[in-house]
């Protein structure tokens, strides 16, 4: 019998590499493409990165593909979200669309592709900014950064400065919800119906399903939360702890790499109220579990409608995880239903992002790194892992080579910025790409560029710029700024250049600390 399994083994492995042996243009039917992104999900927070929360189905899509353990992100919703779209690093601090991008919806559209985009959007409200009005066929979602999850319709937050959000279905606004309205499941209920309407058409297509969860108002159905009441009572110095052994145990780090002392601003569990605490992640953990519940509506879809060998599956997150208490710390409000208002706060935040330092709007690692997984069956090679580095500017050159797809010089009677990413398609075959030859961010202030293995950071609460070795402290533990002042140099430089040339004035928004406090984003 072990002999026969090995066989066995031994078969599927030559079919998988005959079948990514075809040269692609010997493939009759293109594939389809499925971009799932969380909200402000941290790095470890699903099961295949280390944590303890159960998303069978997104370990699912890692069991039978291939994940990154070096993919980056832009640091907040509004630039990444650009920046996916394009292929583009976001130009100037609003980081939004502009008429000299071309989306990756506009181009597959242009190819030939059905478009849809269920979700969240935060890329503008109104015309010619809609998802509409830049390639989709077909939107149904959230027109800005968050909402209630149980009545988008209500004011958010709900207490002074809050606006109405703005929900729609292609370019109607919808302001009334049913009484169990949830937007996780509802975004998976546009996405499934669409799956099966574009499925009836026999055409290829791109769908860009963006969930809001788990982004604040942390809110989640009660039979959800009751999954992981009680299981946080040891806090998140401890779950930090726990993850990290995790993630070492799935060699998605070099057991070289410290894990850093906590964050300053996670305060002591000791002075914690802690049953408020403990009820707080385990509504966090809810967000995420019935998110992935969903996505495993999804993939049902897909294999039900006989499209899961044909479509190309990938999922990330927009950021790492807040650190922003939004709302504020009220412990006299029970954390979850319909009527709260808040965010994990600092504590859970850093957690979250383990083994990195900061948070969502900084650019160390655990403001910028997510998991990234893919899943193509018959080509990407199942439960592999790669330590090449991506970033999401490289999502668009992606889709546009698996669509057989060229990215235009003009579209719309108007000459385009030249794309800045590069395909991944050769790292999902299993081929070593050439790194990146620098790589940027900015946000809130917060600035850095890596190249190859030294990445150069400025925090702008601490003001000055530190340098880090990639390959022997990809924590980032031990500043070397003062060792290779010339590196330093030439690096801040380089990414002065890219400022200019981008128009980031490295200029932190006003009133930050007030916005971290009341209006997430």
């Amino acid at each position: 019998m072990p002999r026969f399994n090995g066989l066995l083994r031994t078969a599927g492995f030559l079919c998988w590499a005959c079948l990514t042996a075809c040269p692609a243009g010997q493939t009759a039917v293109r594939p389809n493409i499925l971009l799932i992104m969380a909200d402000d999900m941290g790095y470890s927070d699903v099961g295949c990165y280390g944590s303890e929360i159960q998303t069978p189905n997104i370990d699912r899509l890692a069991q039978e593909g291939l994940r990154f353990s070096q993919f980056y992100n832009n640091a907040k919703c509004i630039p990444t979200r650009a920046s996916i779209l394009t292929g583009l690093y976001p130009r100037g601090d609003r980081a939004r669309l502009t008429t000299n991008m071309v989306t990756v919806a506009e181009v597959l559209r242009g190819a030939g592709y059905q478009t849809a985009l269920s979700g969240k959007w935060h890329l503008g409200a109104a015309a010619p900014s809609r998802p509409i009005d830049r390639g989709f066929d077909e939107f149904y979602g959230l027109l800005d950064g968050c909402c209630n999850y149980f009545d988008p319709g209500q004011r958010d937050p709900p207490f002074e400065g809050g606006r109405v959000r703005i929900f729609a279905h292609n370019d109607q606004r919808i302001t009334s919800f049913p009484d169990n309205f949830y937007t996780t499941d509802a975004f998976t209920d546009h996405a499934v119906a669409t799956l099966r309407r574009f499925a009836a058409t026999g055409r290829p297509f791109f769908l860009h399903l963006c969930y809001t969860a788990p982004h604040s108002p942390i809110q989640a159905r009660p039979e959800d939360i009751a999954r992981y009441e009680g299981k946080y009572s040891a806090g998140w110095a401890a779950l930090r702890q726990q993850r990290h052994a995790r993630q070492l145990a799935l060699k998605l780090l070099d057991p070289r790499w410290e894990l850093p002392e906590p964050d300053g601003k996670a305060y002591d569990w000791s002075t914690a109220d802690q049953k408020w605490e403990g009820r707080r992640m385990a509504v966090y953990a809810a967000m995420v579990d019935r998110m992935d519940q969903d996505i495993g509506r999804v993939l049902g879809a897909l294999k039900e409608l006989s499209l899961e060998t044909n479509t190309v599956v990938m999922f990330l997150s927009d950021n790492g995880s807040s650190g922003e208490e939004a709302g504020g710390r009220m412990t006299s409000q029970l954390p979850g239903p319909k009527s709260s208002y808040m965010n994990v706060g600092p504590g859970w935040g850093s957690a979250h992002n383990t083994p990195f330092r900061r948070y969502k709007l900084w650019v160390h690692e655990g403001g910028i790194s997510t998991p990234f997984i893919v899943r193509w069956p018959g080509v990407v090679r199942p439960d592999t892992l790669t330590r090449q580095v991506g970033h999401i500017i490289d999502v668009l050159p992606t889709c546009l080579e698996l669509a057989g797809a060229s990215y235009p010089r003009e579209f719309g009677g108007r000459e385009i910025l030249p794309v800045e990413g590069r395909s991944l398609l050769g790292a999902f075959k299993g081929r070593e790409l050439p790194q990146p030859e620098l790589i940027f961010w900015e946000q809130d202030g917060n600035r850095a560029v890596r190249q190859g293995k030294w990445k150069l950071v400025w925090d702008d609460e601490i003001k000055r710029w530190e340098l880090y070795d990639m390959e022997a402290d990809r924590t980032e533990t031990k500043d070397l700024a003062a060792a290779y002042p010339a590196r330093v140099k030439e690096l801040a430089a380089a990414y002065d250049r890219w400022a200019k040339s981008t128009g980031h004035s490295g200029t932190p928004p006003a009133k930050k600390a007030k916005r971290e406090q009341t209006q997430p984003e």
